[in-house]
């Protein structure tokens, strides 16, 4: 049995999400709130729908571009849309690291570092180099087709993120 911890903030946003089309509902609503150098890191267990979220986080930002888990290139670039100037999306997915050190090298810290927006999957794997201000988000299996989806900032500009996330997401 896992035991969870419970985050106790009024900046804490959980949806549930009933469907794959709901979560990338979900993170086209998030999408359209991210700025030039926001940080996401996803977390959650294989299938959780981390790589589905994203999908959607590259369609709010007015990309056109097919995503997919760079699980073997570890990290993806697309371009947001016009709108967005353009802007570089990175999307890393860590699921192939097994050490910190792994992480030296691949173009992780230049993303983050970067002039655009960073997606990473399997965010607890690069612990050490996440900046602290960012958005966590967490994925879980709450059945077979539902997912609860846990947004939990950390910082003020992330906070200020969720908040107007709770007020949109749902008109």
């Amino acid at each position: 049995m896992r035991v969870r911890s419970v985050v106790h903030s009024p900046h804490v946003l959980d949806f549930v999400s009933h469907s794959v089309a709901q979560t990338i509902r979900i993170g086209q609503r998030l999408g359209e709130l991210l700025q030039h150098g926001d940080v996401v890191a996803l977390r959650g267990d294989l299938g959780a729908g981390k790589t589905h979220l994203i999908k959607g986080i590259v369609q709010g930002l007015g990309s056109t571009d097919v995503v997919n888990s760079p699980s073997f290139v570890l990290i993806n670039q697309y371009r947001a849309g016009a709108q967005r100037g353009g802007m570089p999306i990175y999307h890393a997915d860590l699921y192939r690291i097994e050490r910190p050190a792994e992480l030296y090298g691949v173009g992780l810290e230049e993303a983050l570092d970067g002039d655009g927006v960073c997606l990473i999957e399997w965010a607890e794997r690069a612990e050490d180099l996440l900046p602290d201000d960012r958005l966590d988000v967490h994925l879980s299996h709450l059945s077979e087709t539902k997912r609860v989806v846990r947004f939990t900032p950390c910082g003020r500009r992330y906070e200020a993120l969720v908040d107007t996330l709770k007020k949109t997401a749902f008109t």
